[in-house]
Protein backbone atom coordinates (compact mmCIF):
# COMPACT_ATOMS: atom_id res chain seq x y z
CA UNK A 1 0.00 0.00 0.00
CA UNK A 2 1.45 3.33 -1.39
CA UNK A 3 0.97 6.07 1.21
CA UNK A 4 1.96 9.51 1.66
CA UNK A 5 2.14 12.54 4.34
CA UNK A 6 -0.17 15.27 3.96
CA UNK A 7 -1.51 18.65 5.72
CA UNK A 8 -5.10 19.07 5.94
CA UNK A 9 -5.99 22.48 4.70
CA UNK A 10 -9.60 22.55 4.87
CA UNK A 11 -13.45 21.11 5.01
CA UNK A 12 -15.35 20.74 1.92
CA UNK A 13 -19.25 21.57 2.12
CA UNK A 14 -19.88 17.97 3.48
CA UNK A 15 -17.35 18.04 6.30
CA UNK A 16 -14.36 15.99 4.66
CA UNK A 17 -10.79 17.54 4.86
CA UNK A 18 -9.19 18.76 2.16
CA UNK A 19 -5.62 18.28 0.60
CA UNK A 20 -3.62 18.52 -2.35
CA UNK A 21 -1.34 15.78 -3.60
CA UNK A 22 0.98 17.32 -6.88
CA UNK A 23 -2.10 19.71 -7.40
CA UNK A 24 -4.95 17.69 -7.48
CA UNK A 25 -7.55 17.87 -4.42
CA UNK A 26 -8.15 14.79 -2.38
CA UNK A 27 -10.64 14.27 -0.14
CA UNK A 28 -10.21 12.28 2.96
CA UNK A 29 -12.92 11.50 5.80
CA UNK A 30 -12.09 12.18 9.46
CA UNK A 31 -9.39 14.56 10.05
CA UNK A 32 -9.53 18.30 10.31
CA UNK A 33 -7.78 21.60 9.19
CA UNK A 34 -4.33 22.06 10.60
CA UNK A 35 -4.00 18.27 10.89
CA UNK A 36 -1.33 16.20 9.08
CA UNK A 37 -1.62 12.11 8.48
CA UNK A 38 -0.44 9.15 6.36
CA UNK A 39 -2.97 9.02 3.70
CA UNK A 40 -3.60 6.16 1.56
CA UNK A 41 -5.42 6.49 -1.95
CA UNK A 42 -9.11 4.46 -2.18
CA UNK A 43 -10.35 5.98 -5.12
CA UNK A 44 -9.33 8.04 -7.91
CA UNK A 45 -11.62 10.32 -9.80
CA UNK A 46 -10.53 12.81 -13.12
CA UNK A 47 -10.76 15.89 -10.95
CA UNK A 48 -10.00 14.84 -7.74
CA UNK A 49 -9.00 12.11 -5.04
CA UNK A 50 -10.43 10.06 -2.04
CA UNK A 51 -7.63 8.87 0.98
CA UNK A 52 -8.11 7.13 4.07
CA UNK A 53 -6.10 8.11 7.12
CA UNK A 54 -3.41 5.80 7.69
CA UNK A 55 -2.08 7.18 10.68
CA UNK A 56 -2.96 10.91 11.94
CA UNK A 57 0.52 12.71 12.45
CA UNK A 58 -0.51 15.89 14.10
CA UNK A 59 -4.21 16.48 15.72
CA UNK A 60 -5.93 19.49 15.62
CA UNK A 61 -6.62 20.77 19.39
CA UNK A 62 -10.37 21.41 18.35
CA UNK A 63 -10.46 17.66 17.81
CA UNK A 64 -12.83 15.87 20.41
CA UNK A 65 -13.90 12.10 20.66
CA UNK A 66 -16.97 11.11 18.92
CA UNK A 67 -20.04 10.71 21.19
CA UNK A 68 -21.87 8.34 18.82
CA UNK A 69 -20.51 4.80 18.85
CA UNK A 70 -21.32 4.60 15.03
CA UNK A 71 -19.38 7.55 13.96
CA UNK A 72 -17.20 6.98 10.98
CA UNK A 73 -19.16 4.64 9.61
CA UNK A 74 -22.92 5.74 9.52
CA UNK A 75 -23.07 8.98 6.89
CA UNK A 76 -25.50 10.53 9.47
CA UNK A 77 -23.22 12.80 10.92
CA UNK A 78 -19.13 13.83 10.15
CA UNK A 79 -18.59 16.51 12.17
CA UNK A 80 -18.66 14.95 15.78
CA UNK A 81 -14.85 14.52 15.97
CA UNK A 82 -14.75 18.70 15.96
CA UNK A 83 -15.36 20.42 18.85
CA UNK A 84 -18.82 22.78 18.44
CA UNK A 85 -17.10 26.01 19.22
CA UNK A 86 -15.31 25.19 15.98
CA UNK A 87 -17.88 23.89 13.95
CA UNK A 88 -20.14 27.04 14.06
CA UNK A 89 -16.78 28.84 13.24
CA UNK A 90 -16.49 26.81 10.16
CA UNK A 91 -19.81 27.27 9.20
CA UNK A 92 -19.61 30.98 9.53
CA UNK A 93 -16.82 31.18 7.73
CA UNK A 94 -18.51 29.32 4.73
CA UNK A 95 -21.17 31.92 5.19
CA UNK A 96 -18.63 34.73 4.75
CA UNK A 97 -16.85 32.96 2.10
CA UNK A 98 -19.77 32.45 -0.18
CA UNK A 99 -20.89 36.00 0.23
CA UNK A 100 -17.56 37.80 -1.13
CA UNK A 101 -16.87 34.87 -3.88
CA UNK A 102 -20.88 34.11 -5.01
CA UNK A 103 -22.42 37.54 -4.16
CA UNK A 104 -19.72 40.06 -4.09
CA UNK A 105 -21.19 41.78 -1.03
CA UNK A 106 -20.51 41.67 2.64
CA UNK A 107 -23.02 42.24 5.53
CA UNK A 108 -22.66 45.68 7.66
CA UNK A 109 -22.54 43.70 11.00
CA UNK A 110 -22.18 39.77 11.92
CA UNK A 111 -25.02 38.17 14.23
CA UNK A 112 -23.69 35.92 16.86
CA UNK A 113 -23.85 32.43 15.78
CA UNK A 114 -27.33 31.03 16.80
CA UNK A 115 -26.90 27.44 18.70
CA UNK A 116 -29.31 25.17 21.08
CA UNK A 117 -28.86 21.93 22.32
CA UNK A 118 -26.91 19.38 20.10
CA UNK A 119 -27.44 16.15 20.69
CA UNK A 120 -31.30 14.55 19.78
CA UNK A 121 -32.11 17.45 18.31
CA UNK A 122 -33.80 15.99 14.76
CA UNK A 123 -37.21 15.33 15.05
CA UNK A 124 -38.04 14.64 11.26
CA UNK A 125 -35.79 12.75 9.02
CA UNK A 126 -35.93 9.10 7.11
CA UNK A 127 -34.13 5.72 7.51
CA UNK A 128 -33.19 3.48 4.90
CA UNK A 129 -34.15 -0.40 5.94
CA UNK A 130 -32.20 -3.39 4.14
CA UNK A 131 -32.61 -6.78 3.97
CA UNK A 132 -29.00 -8.40 4.31
CA UNK A 133 -29.12 -12.04 3.59
CA UNK A 134 -25.90 -12.87 4.29
CA UNK A 135 -26.40 -11.52 7.53
CA UNK A 136 -29.43 -12.83 8.08
CA UNK A 137 -31.09 -9.54 9.25
CA UNK A 138 -32.31 -6.51 8.88
CA UNK A 139 -30.34 -3.23 8.97
CA UNK A 140 -32.34 0.15 9.93
CA UNK A 141 -30.30 3.77 10.06
CA UNK A 142 -28.23 6.02 7.70
CA UNK A 143 -26.68 5.08 4.39
CA UNK A 144 -22.88 4.41 5.35
CA UNK A 145 -20.27 7.83 5.05
CA UNK A 146 -17.82 5.90 2.53
CA UNK A 147 -20.55 4.11 0.52
CA UNK A 148 -23.75 5.18 0.64
CA UNK A 149 -25.10 2.23 -1.48
CA UNK A 150 -25.27 0.65 1.51
CA UNK A 151 -27.75 1.02 4.82
CA UNK A 152 -25.12 1.74 8.19
CA UNK A 153 -25.24 -0.78 11.16
CA UNK A 154 -26.62 0.92 13.57
CA UNK A 155 -28.40 0.33 17.62
CA UNK A 156 -28.91 3.79 18.24
CA UNK A 157 -28.23 7.23 16.34
CA UNK A 158 -27.11 10.39 19.10
CA UNK A 159 -28.64 13.06 17.23
CA UNK A 160 -32.20 11.73 16.51
CA UNK A 161 -34.89 12.71 19.19
CA UNK A 162 -34.91 10.93 22.05
CA UNK A 163 -37.95 8.99 22.26
CA UNK A 164 -36.60 6.91 18.96
CA UNK A 165 -32.91 7.49 18.46
CA UNK A 166 -32.25 4.59 21.50
CA UNK A 167 -34.45 2.63 19.85
CA UNK A 168 -33.37 2.36 16.21
CA UNK A 169 -32.05 -1.11 16.71
CA UNK A 170 -35.47 -2.28 18.09
CA UNK A 171 -36.68 -1.24 14.46
CA UNK A 172 -34.45 -3.83 12.92
CA UNK A 173 -35.36 -6.21 15.55
CA UNK A 174 -39.21 -5.86 14.53
CA UNK A 175 -38.96 -5.62 10.79
CA UNK A 176 -36.13 -8.71 11.25
CA UNK A 177 -39.34 -10.49 12.11
CA UNK A 178 -41.77 -9.94 10.13
CA UNK A 179 -43.03 -11.28 6.67
CA UNK A 180 -42.45 -8.45 5.19
CA UNK A 181 -38.44 -8.26 5.73
CA UNK A 182 -37.34 -8.08 2.69
CA UNK A 183 -40.42 -5.57 1.30
CA UNK A 184 -39.96 -2.53 3.62
CA UNK A 185 -37.79 0.19 2.12
CA UNK A 186 -37.29 2.79 4.44
CA UNK A 187 -39.00 4.46 7.89
CA UNK A 188 -40.15 8.04 7.88
CA UNK A 189 -40.27 9.55 11.44
CA UNK A 190 -41.54 12.87 12.57
CA UNK A 191 -41.91 13.99 16.02
CA UNK A 192 -44.66 16.37 17.36
CA UNK A 193 -44.40 17.78 20.56
CA UNK A 194 -46.37 14.47 22.12
CA UNK A 195 -46.00 12.45 19.62
CA UNK A 196 -43.47 10.24 17.61
CA UNK A 197 -44.44 9.21 14.44
CA UNK A 198 -43.34 5.91 12.43
CA UNK A 199 -44.22 5.83 8.34
CA UNK A 200 -43.68 2.21 6.88
CA UNK A 201 -42.56 2.73 3.28
CA UNK A 202 -43.98 -0.96 1.78
CA UNK A 203 -43.30 -2.99 -1.54
CA UNK A 204 -46.15 -4.94 -0.93
CA UNK A 205 -49.04 -5.48 1.20
CA UNK A 206 -48.55 -6.59 4.47
CA UNK A 207 -49.71 -9.84 5.98
CA UNK A 208 -52.58 -9.45 8.75
CA UNK A 209 -49.35 -11.01 11.91
CA UNK A 210 -46.97 -7.81 10.17
CA UNK A 211 -50.02 -5.00 10.81
CA UNK A 212 -50.49 -6.46 14.47
CA UNK A 213 -46.54 -7.25 15.04
CA UNK A 214 -46.64 -2.72 14.00
CA UNK A 215 -49.34 -2.03 15.87
CA UNK A 216 -48.14 -3.82 19.05
CA UNK A 217 -44.85 -2.02 18.83
CA UNK A 218 -46.25 0.91 18.63
CA UNK A 219 -48.25 0.50 21.87
CA UNK A 220 -45.57 -0.55 23.42
CA UNK A 221 -42.72 2.25 22.62
CA UNK A 222 -45.89 5.21 22.30
CA UNK A 223 -45.58 5.26 18.57
CA UNK A 224 -48.19 6.59 16.06
CA UNK A 225 -47.27 4.36 13.04
CA UNK A 226 -48.32 4.92 9.41
CA UNK A 227 -48.08 2.66 6.02
CA UNK A 228 -46.83 3.97 2.88
CA UNK A 229 -48.01 1.29 0.20
CA UNK A 230 -47.50 3.95 -2.41
CA UNK A 231 -47.06 7.25 -3.12
CA UNK A 232 -46.83 10.41 -0.73
CA UNK A 233 -50.93 10.19 -1.11
CA UNK A 234 -51.46 6.45 -0.04
CA UNK A 235 -49.64 7.13 3.71
CA UNK A 236 -52.40 6.70 5.71
CA UNK A 237 -52.18 5.54 9.86
CA UNK A 238 -52.80 2.23 11.23
CA UNK A 239 -52.80 2.96 14.99
CA UNK A 240 -54.28 4.80 16.35
CA UNK A 241 -57.22 5.67 14.25
CA UNK A 242 -56.79 9.42 14.41
CA UNK A 243 -53.16 10.42 15.45
CA UNK A 244 -52.43 13.91 16.39
CA UNK A 245 -48.65 15.50 15.23
CA UNK A 246 -48.26 19.07 16.32
CA UNK A 247 -45.90 21.60 18.01
CA UNK A 248 -45.90 24.88 19.61
CA UNK A 249 -44.12 27.89 18.94
CA UNK A 250 -43.55 29.65 22.57
CA UNK A 251 -42.15 32.28 23.61
CA UNK A 252 -41.09 34.72 26.51
CA UNK A 253 -42.44 37.32 24.14
CA UNK A 254 -46.28 36.72 24.51
CA UNK A 255 -47.34 37.97 21.20
CA UNK A 256 -45.87 34.63 19.70
CA UNK A 257 -46.21 32.45 22.44
CA UNK A 258 -49.85 31.19 21.55
CA UNK A 259 -49.22 29.36 17.81
CA UNK A 260 -49.84 25.57 17.75
CA UNK A 261 -49.20 24.02 14.37
CA UNK A 262 -50.68 20.57 13.69
CA UNK A 263 -48.79 18.75 10.24
CA UNK A 264 -48.54 15.02 8.57
CA UNK A 265 -46.17 13.20 9.16
CA UNK A 266 -44.17 13.84 5.23
CA UNK A 267 -44.92 17.56 5.97
CA UNK A 268 -42.20 19.66 5.92
CA UNK A 269 -41.18 20.91 9.34
CA UNK A 270 -38.14 22.30 10.56
CA UNK A 271 -35.93 19.47 12.11
CA UNK A 272 -34.45 21.16 14.79
CA UNK A 273 -37.47 21.97 17.23
CA UNK A 274 -35.39 24.07 19.91
CA UNK A 275 -33.24 25.94 16.82
CA UNK A 276 -36.90 26.21 15.38
CA UNK A 277 -37.82 28.39 18.50
CA UNK A 278 -34.52 30.34 18.24
CA UNK A 279 -34.99 31.53 14.77
CA UNK A 280 -38.57 32.43 15.26
CA UNK A 281 -37.12 34.60 18.04
CA UNK A 282 -34.27 36.11 15.72
CA UNK A 283 -36.79 36.52 12.74
CA UNK A 284 -38.86 38.45 14.87
CA UNK A 285 -36.27 40.91 15.77
CA UNK A 286 -34.99 41.32 12.60
CA UNK A 287 -38.36 41.49 10.53
CA UNK A 288 -39.39 44.16 13.67
CA UNK A 289 -43.33 43.83 12.38
CA UNK A 290 -45.51 46.79 13.56
CA UNK A 291 -49.29 47.35 13.89
CA UNK A 292 -49.79 48.68 10.35
CA UNK A 293 -47.58 46.22 8.59
CA UNK A 294 -48.48 44.49 5.62
CA UNK A 295 -45.79 41.52 5.58
CA UNK A 296 -45.95 38.74 2.47
CA UNK A 297 -43.89 35.70 3.15
CA UNK A 298 -42.95 33.43 0.74
CA UNK A 299 -42.06 28.89 0.64
CA UNK A 300 -44.25 29.79 3.49
CA UNK A 301 -45.07 25.84 4.31
CA UNK A 302 -47.17 25.31 7.18
CA UNK A 303 -47.37 28.88 8.17
CA UNK A 304 -44.34 28.48 10.83
CA UNK A 305 -43.60 32.14 10.33
CA UNK A 306 -47.04 33.11 9.14
CA UNK A 307 -49.09 32.56 12.10
CA UNK A 308 -46.31 34.04 14.68
CA UNK A 309 -46.28 37.22 12.37
CA UNK A 310 -50.07 37.46 11.80
CA UNK A 311 -49.87 38.27 15.71
CA UNK A 312 -48.14 41.48 15.06
CA UNK A 313 -49.34 43.11 11.88
CA UNK A 314 -52.22 44.25 10.43
CA UNK A 315 -51.88 41.13 7.39
CA UNK A 316 -49.63 38.93 6.43
CA UNK A 317 -50.06 36.53 3.17
CA UNK A 318 -48.15 32.90 2.89
CA UNK A 319 -47.20 31.67 -0.67
CA UNK A 320 -46.04 28.29 -1.30
CA UNK A 321 -45.97 25.56 -3.56
CA UNK A 322 -47.52 22.57 -2.11
CA UNK A 323 -50.89 22.93 -2.23
CA UNK A 324 -52.02 20.34 0.94
CA UNK A 325 -49.09 22.53 3.23
CA UNK A 326 -51.55 25.33 2.21
CA UNK A 327 -54.63 23.51 3.16
CA UNK A 328 -52.56 23.24 6.62
CA UNK A 329 -51.56 26.32 7.27
CA UNK A 330 -55.00 27.84 6.43
CA UNK A 331 -56.06 25.47 8.89
CA UNK A 332 -53.70 25.87 11.29
CA UNK A 333 -54.87 29.53 11.17
CA UNK A 334 -58.45 29.10 12.02
CA UNK A 335 -57.35 26.90 14.64
CA UNK A 336 -55.01 29.83 16.12
CA UNK A 337 -57.94 31.90 16.04
CA UNK A 338 -55.92 34.01 13.35
CA UNK A 339 -58.43 35.97 10.88
CA UNK A 340 -55.66 38.09 8.93
CA UNK A 341 -53.56 35.75 7.56
CA UNK A 342 -54.59 34.59 4.08
CA UNK A 343 -52.50 31.93 1.97
CA UNK A 344 -52.20 30.99 -2.27
CA UNK A 345 -50.91 28.25 -3.75
CA UNK A 346 -48.30 29.22 -6.47
CA UNK A 347 -44.96 27.33 -7.63
CA UNK A 348 -42.22 29.95 -6.98
CA UNK A 349 -39.87 28.67 -9.45
CA UNK A 350 -42.09 29.64 -12.06
CA UNK A 351 -43.00 33.75 -13.16
CA UNK A 352 -45.82 35.00 -10.88
CA UNK A 353 -45.39 38.74 -11.72
CA UNK A 354 -48.95 38.21 -12.92
CA UNK A 355 -50.54 37.17 -9.56
CA UNK A 356 -52.59 39.61 -7.61
CA UNK A 357 -50.10 39.00 -4.40
CA UNK A 358 -46.76 39.92 -6.94
CA UNK A 359 -48.44 42.89 -7.71
CA UNK A 360 -49.51 44.26 -4.28
CA UNK A 361 -47.01 46.66 -2.42
CA UNK A 362 -46.21 44.73 1.03
CA UNK A 363 -43.98 46.28 3.94
CA UNK A 364 -42.06 43.86 4.55
CA UNK A 365 -40.50 40.63 3.23
CA UNK A 366 -40.02 37.33 4.48
CA UNK A 367 -38.03 34.63 2.14
CA UNK A 368 -37.40 30.99 3.22
CA UNK A 369 -36.63 29.24 -0.02
CA UNK A 370 -35.34 25.36 -0.27
CA UNK A 371 -31.39 24.99 -1.20
CA UNK A 372 -32.07 26.74 -4.35
CA UNK A 373 -32.93 30.00 -3.56
CA UNK A 374 -35.33 32.81 -4.49
CA UNK A 375 -33.80 34.52 -7.55
CA UNK A 376 -36.86 33.52 -10.27
CA UNK A 377 -38.90 35.10 -7.15
CA UNK A 378 -36.43 38.25 -7.15
CA UNK A 379 -36.60 38.81 -10.83
CA UNK A 380 -39.78 40.95 -10.08
CA UNK A 381 -40.13 41.09 -6.45
CA UNK A 382 -39.36 42.90 -4.14
CA UNK A 383 -41.88 45.82 -5.74
CA UNK A 384 -40.98 49.54 -4.62
CA UNK A 385 -42.74 49.43 -1.28
CA UNK A 386 -41.04 46.95 0.49
CA UNK A 387 -38.21 48.32 2.65
CA UNK A 388 -36.86 45.45 4.61
CA UNK A 389 -36.48 41.78 4.30
CA UNK A 390 -35.65 38.83 6.05
CA UNK A 391 -34.17 36.35 4.20
CA UNK A 392 -33.76 32.12 5.88
CA UNK A 393 -31.46 30.21 4.17
CA UNK A 394 -30.52 27.02 4.08
CA UNK A 395 -28.03 27.18 1.68
CA UNK A 396 -24.92 29.77 1.76
CA UNK A 397 -24.61 29.35 -2.13
CA UNK A 398 -27.92 30.42 -3.10
CA UNK A 399 -28.20 33.12 -0.07
CA UNK A 400 -25.24 34.66 -1.05
CA UNK A 401 -26.05 34.61 -4.96
CA UNK A 402 -29.44 36.24 -3.95
CA UNK A 403 -28.02 38.75 -1.65
CA UNK A 404 -26.25 40.20 -4.64
CA UNK A 405 -29.23 40.69 -6.80
CA UNK A 406 -30.73 42.30 -3.73
CA UNK A 407 -27.92 44.86 -3.27
CA UNK A 408 -26.71 45.07 -6.47
CA UNK A 409 -30.26 45.06 -8.71
CA UNK A 410 -32.65 46.03 -6.30
CA UNK A 411 -30.70 48.92 -3.98
CA UNK A 412 -30.70 46.99 -0.76
CA UNK A 413 -28.29 46.88 1.99
CA UNK A 414 -27.21 43.80 3.26
CA UNK A 415 -27.55 44.92 6.94
CA UNK A 416 -26.23 41.91 9.47
CA UNK A 417 -26.61 38.08 8.98
CA UNK A 418 -25.11 34.75 10.51
CA UNK A 419 -25.44 31.45 10.86
CA UNK A 420 -27.99 29.18 12.99
CA UNK A 421 -26.53 25.53 13.77
CA UNK A 422 -29.73 23.64 12.60
CA UNK A 423 -28.13 20.47 12.02
CA UNK A 424 -25.12 20.29 14.54
CA UNK A 425 -22.01 17.72 13.78
CA UNK A 426 -23.29 18.00 10.39
CA UNK A 427 -21.62 20.72 7.21
CA UNK A 428 -25.14 21.34 6.72
CA UNK A 429 -24.72 25.49 7.12
CA UNK A 430 -28.70 27.58 8.09
CA UNK A 431 -28.05 31.30 8.10
CA UNK A 432 -30.31 34.14 8.40
CA UNK A 433 -29.73 37.88 6.70
CA UNK A 434 -31.09 41.39 7.22
CA UNK A 435 -31.49 43.67 3.99
CA UNK A 436 -32.90 46.93 3.79
CA UNK A 437 -33.04 50.49 1.82
CA UNK A 438 -33.94 54.42 1.78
Amino acid sequence: MKTFEASITGLTHDGRGVTHIDGKAVFVSGVLPGEQALLSIRRRHRNYDEADVVELLVRSPHRVEPRCRHYGQCGGCSLQHLDAEAQIAAKQSVLEENFARIGKVSPESWLPPLTDEPWGYRRKGRLSVRNVVKKGRVLVGFREEDNPRFVADIEQCEIVHPALGPKIGLLAQLISGMDAAGDIAQIEFAAGDDTMALVFRHLQPLSAADQAALIAFGQQHNFAIYLQPGGISSVHPLWPEQPRLAFRIASADAAISDVELEFLPLDFVQVNAGMNQRMMERTMALLDPQPTDRVLDLFCGLGNFTLPIARRVAEVMGVEGEHGLVERAAQNAARNGIANASFQVANLFEDQRAASWAQQSWDKLLLDPPRAGADKVLEYLPRKGTRRIVYVSCHPGSLARDAGILVQRHGFRLVTAGVMDMFPHTAHVESIALFERD
